[in-house]
């Protein structure tokens, strides 16, 4: 019976305890947990504060390199090589040819910010894909055919509606095609073709080009990321024709997807939701 007794006292006193005991542990578990929300608040706010840091000086880097190639063609000129016919046309071209890509580089990067602060809105309408691309190809056809480049769409397919901004695919479609043409040497091809589902429509834009190292393949995207950035520079670009890509695909709900062997060619690709027969009439109501 004592024992007894002595056991219902002690359990007595431990519930006492545990009592005074459970509101300081509750408000412990909410300090640790303020304490590490904020510490992953730091920790974001640092990465982003790198991330700005890298940003600024990419696009310093970027903007200096056509800048400082067009001062220096026009400072030769003014320095006495304007006299010479010859040499004057050449250095004037050089010099444009700079101030284009610069001009080009602030527009992509006008375009990635418009995007990516929300200011530019999706325009979504039930659209011809095929047609998209075969306008894409007939604005691209002269830089292939510099290259002896065969650039073509399927031609197994005569409507692909898709409900997408017809706008932004085209520089979608338009971006994934020139950068194909960039880097697929001469004699090489560039072929766009389709899988159609019931669902979704695939894009895939196809070349025989250089391909892409697989430790490259995660970064591709990112804005300014360059396979070999002094080849990246001589074969044109902004750096930023991807990372426009890869946001208005994410304003359809979508992303690019990409194969590539290193020698042999990459495959870039993306899907669209295919338009269904009662949204067309909805429309025409």
């Amino acid at each position: 019976m004592m024992s007894k007794l002595r056991k219902k006292e002690l359990s007595g006193i431990s519930k006492e305890r545990s009592g005074a005991l459970n509101p300081l542990q509750k408000i412990n578990e909410e300090i640790f947990s303020f304490a590490a929300l904020k510490q992953r608040e730091i920790d974001e706010l640092k990465k982003l504060e790198a991330f700005r840091k890298e940003f600024i000086a990419d696009v310093s880097h970027e903007l200096k390199t056509p800048i400082f190639a067009a001062q220096g063609f026009v400072h030769t000129l003014l320095d006495g090589a304007v006299n010479d016919r010859n040499v004057r046309s050449k250095f004037l071209r050089k010099a444009a040819k700079s101030l284009d890509g610069l001009d080009a580089l602030v527009q992509d990067l006008l375009t990635l910010s418009q995007i990516e602060t929300g200011d530019i809105k999706m325009h979504f309408e039930h659209i011809d894909l095929y047609r998209l691309c075969q306008e894409v190809v007939e604005q691209l056809e002269e830089k292939a055919d510099k290259k002896k480049i065969k650039l073509k769409v399927e031609k197994n397919h005569q409507k692909i509606l898709v409900f997408a901004d017809w706008q932004r695919i085209t520089q979608v479609v338009t971006n994934l095609v020139s950068n194909a043409i960039n880097y697929t040497p001469e004699d090489g091809e560039v072929i766009i073709r389709f899988d159609i589902g019931k669902k979704n429509i695939t894009t895939f834009v196809a070349d025989t080009g250089e391909g892409i190292p697989v430790q490259h393949l995660g970064r591709i995207f990112e804005r300014f990321y360059r396979v070999d950035k002094s080849r990246s520079r001589e074969k044109g670009g902004t750096g930023l024709g991807l990372a426009i890509v890869k946001h208005i695909l994410e304003g359809h709900g979508s992303h690019a997807e990409v194969e590539s062997t290193v020698g042999k060619g990459s495959i870039f690709s993306f899907k669209l939701p295919r338009s269904r027969p009662d949204d067309l009439n909805d429309d025409s109501d």
